[in-house]
């Protein structure tokens, strides 16, 4: 049950900002398009930094080209037995 991830999508967690924008970057020299893949507290990061690389670090260089939210279902940590809904977004970054 070993999910492989493509090398040109970026799993956003706990990491410090700045790490995320540089692999990013360094995705993008290599890779035609990445996606952003975030959910629940870290969205907030996640389209921050696909902000601040299409306005600041890769200005004209990339566009967004698509984001998709959605919601996953889980089982509780805390609550055995009950499920919570945490949701989710996907952002798709294409180099021009």
């Amino acid at each position: 049950m070993d999910k492989k991830i493509p090398k040109n999508v970026l799993l956003i967690g706990k990491k410090p900002f700045m790490n995320y924008v540089n692999a990013a970057q360094y995705q993008l020299k290599n890779n035609k398009e990445i996606i952003i893949c975030a959910r629940g507290k870290t969205i907030l990061k996640a389209v921050d930094i696909a902000e601040v690389l299409e306005k600041k670090f890769m200005k004209g260089e990339i566009e967004k080209v698509e984001i998709t939210t959605n919601s996953e279902l889980f089982d509780s940590r805390k609550n055995e037995g009950k499920k919570v809904t945490v949701s989710t977004i996907k952002i798709i970054l294409k180099r021009n």
